[in-house]
């Protein structure tokens, strides 16, 4: 019976050598055959580690050993008797291009959709309005699919889901997506029927689609709060903000507004002239300016808390959306951040979650991705090396997530490597060196850098629109495909006669008994159902005469080109084809 071992996500070649009790010379053997390169104190993931043992043929079975959860990582408890009503923090999600930030407009009285690349809302955005004097607070959140992880963190910030469907298109993709993110959060859904007043709009048939979906409007004896809407003329607004406050009221949304904050990073990205920002929903508690805050592998002391109509704020409450400055170094998106005492312990933290991190990484040292593609030498893979530079951490994660969703068994795209903020000389370096192009989206490449782009040959490709890059990269990835080889049948000869035989060639005659005979051409020879050999046509002959090409029902003379002697005999088929190459796209 095989032993199970325990270790841990990452662990150094030396301490699973010692507890596969083997010499620690034998494990690094044993990756060096595979070709990888190590030392006794580098780190191999899990996975690799299991490759290792199945190819040394141990009787062990590997399992994972518990993590320890990040200290900065609190659980949400039950409220006390000091919890107050806060304001409801709504998701808009739905299918690109069903109007979620036009309504968002309408609500706000803002035009954030003019000023969206392509019309399509690239970032999460976190928005407070004020309606019968209650606040609401809105969350943006992208349309396009490859914006499904931010979409999917969107809906687990979030108390209630508007779910925009529009009325003259009804249920896509995006919007089922969207109802399965806001059913896992398990957070309230009301349905904003949007374009309404536009022609073709059909609320009927939309309603039946959600009944299919286990959403039953409310007029048809179910609970889902349906409301008409047009972001165009403001119809139904102020009736779908009064939903929202009801639906507030009767789940009756709390915190704890004393004591020490605690909430979730939902955006961040480097702003000139104030370094690291992040955008963050506080969840618990009160933040103020000059807290310590521990958010993930880094902490900040906290220089401005500025709400989302752009104001300083002094302090901020539960279900308030701000921007934090005074970062070490950027956050990132989903971190859940809190207040600790001072400085010291701030820094404590980050260093802790930063070493947990990185033992539970399976990015650093050496994957099993990696050893999995050194050991299965025999299939190769073309790779695309590109360097991802993106405006804030979401987009970066989601560009990322989307490029290498285009892999395959043929071609892959290598992350040289990644980061938030303008291309950089560093940038350039890393692309002459890797051979890599530099995607930047919604950054900017400063002029000292294209020049310098321009003389080392390295190309910068910058885009907007996500969708855009990502048919930039499917399209890379295509050239990295071996071409398709096309054969075509043109058309067959049975052999009457036999003229000439060298080691290199035999001239033959006969009938053509299907299609036409062209040169050049690839000739496959057939005896019954045997394939004696593959030849090349060098020539064909009408009589004396040389011939282009003979049609069926008329006899000629055939001239082939063997590798070796090949003796044909009267009877057997000659099959002519042509072979032409495709290139293949993704």
């Amino acid at each position: 019976m095989a032993r199970t071992i325990e270790i841990e996500d990452m662990i150094t070649v030396g301490t699973l050598a010692e507890k596969l009790m083997l010499p620690a010379t034998r494990l690094i053997g044993e990756l060096l055959k595979n070709g990888v390169m190590v030392t006794i104190n580098e780190r191999i993931d899990f996975d690799t580690a299991q490759i290792i043992v199945e190819e040394l043929g141990l009787d062990v079975e590997l399992a994972k050993k518990a993590q320890a959860e990040p200290a900065a990582r609190v659980r949400k408890q039950g409220h006390s008797e000091k919890a107050v009503p806060r304001p409801p923090v709504v998701a808009v999600m739905g299918h690109v291009d069903h109007g979620k930030t036009s309504l968002l407009d309408a609500i706000r009285s803002a035009h954030v959709a003019k000023g969206e690349a392509g019309g399509i809302t690239q970032h999460i955005s976190a928005y407070q309005i004020i309606h019968n004097k209650r606040p609401i607070t809105f969350l943006d959140t992208p349309g396009h699919e490859a914006f499904a992880a931010i979409r999917e963190h969107g809906a687990h910030l979030t108390d209630i889901a508007i779910i925009v469907v529009a009325a003259d298109d009804g249920i896509k993709p995006q919007t089922l997506e969207a109802i399965r993110f806001a059913r896992k959060a398990g957070v309230k859904m009301v349905v904003a029927l949007n374009k309404i007043d536009k022609e073709g709009a059909d609320a009927n048939r939309v309603k039946q689609q959600l009944s299919e979906h286990e959403l039953l409007p409310e007029e048809w004896g179910g609970d889902t709060v349906i409301v008409e809407v047009s972001a165009k003329t403001k119809q139904g607004i102020d009736n779908l903000l009064d939903m929202i406050l009801l639906v507030t009221d009767v789940e009756d949304f709390r915190a704890e507004v004393e004591g020490p904050a605690r909430g979730l990073i939902i955006e961040s990205h480097l702003e000139q002239g104030k370094g690291p920002t992040a955008h963050a929903l506080i969840e618990e508690g009160t933040l103020k300016a000059g807290d310590f805050i521990v958010a993930g592998t880094t902490y900040a002391k906290i220089r401005t808390l500025v709400a989302s109509d752009g104001s300083t704020l002094k302090q901020a409450t539960p279900s308030t959306p701000v921007a934090i400055t005074g970062f070490k170094a950027l956050p990132e998106f989903g971190d859940e951040f809190n207040v600790v005492n001072n400085e010291k312990i701030a820094r404590q933290q980050a260093e802790q979650n930063t070493a947990l991190k990185q033992g539970t990484s399976s990015r650093s040292d050496m994957s099993s991705r990696e050893l999995l593609r050194i050991i299965n030498r025999s299939n190769q893979i073309q790779e695309l090396n590109i360097i991802v530079r993106a405006d804030v951490q979401g987009s970066l994660t989601s560009v990322i997530d989307s490029v290498k969703a285009l892999d395959t068994e043929e071609v892959a795209v290598h992350i040289v490597s990644s980061g938030v903020g303008a291309i950089t000389e560093n940038d350039i370096h890393r692309a002459v060196t890797s051979n890599a192009i530099i995607y930047g989206f919604n950054v900017e490449a400063p002029t000292n850098i294209k020049r310098l782009a321009s003389r080392d040959k390295v190309m910068i490709r910058l885009y907007k629109v996500i969708y855009e890059l990502i048919d930039d990269v499917r399209e890379g990835l295509g050239k990295l495909l071996s071409p398709e080889i096309v054969e075509t049948e043109t058309g067959r000869l049975v052999v009457k006669a036999i003229f000439k035989t060298t080691k290199t060639e035999v001239i033959c005659g006969g009938e053509v008994t299907k299609g036409k005979l062209v040169v050049p051409a690839f000739a496959r020879v057939v005896r019954d159902k045997e394939q004696l050999a593959e030849v090349e046509v060098t020539n064909l002959k009408r009589g004396p005469q040389d011939a282009k090409e003979v049609l069926e029902g008329e006899m000629c003379g055939v001239s082939l080109a063997t590798a070796t002697r090949l003796e044909i005999q009267e009877g057997d088929r000659i099959e002519f084809f042509t072979r032409q190459t495709h290139t293949r796209t993704l």
